[in-house]
């Protein structure tokens, strides 16, 4: 191979959104952040989590609330017909 046309293969720590956090190495110069890593993805656990990050859970499951509250009061209010 010839000499100084290679990146620098630097130690980094990476850093996931579980708190866990590990070494490797990369050409990337700063250290990483993981949303999701081997310690807390359900492939590797075997556990279901859900992993929300911008919150688009929270806003399907207020709508479906709204849907069913609506649906529960047109079932309690008598229908008007002219």
């Amino acid at each position: 191979m010839k000499a100084g046309i290679h990146p620098a293969y630097n130690l980094l720590n990476v850093n996931c959104a579980c708190g866990s956090t590990f070494q490797t190495r990369s050409t990337n110069k700063t250290d990483l952040r993981v949303e999701i890593c081997s310690a807390c993805h359900p492939f590797f656990t075997g556990r279901q989590k859900l992993i929300d990050t911008e919150g688009r859970v929270e806003r399907f499951n207020k709508r479906m609330q709204k849907s069913a509250d609506i649906k529960k009061a047109r079932e309690v209010a008598p229908a008007v017909t002219a």
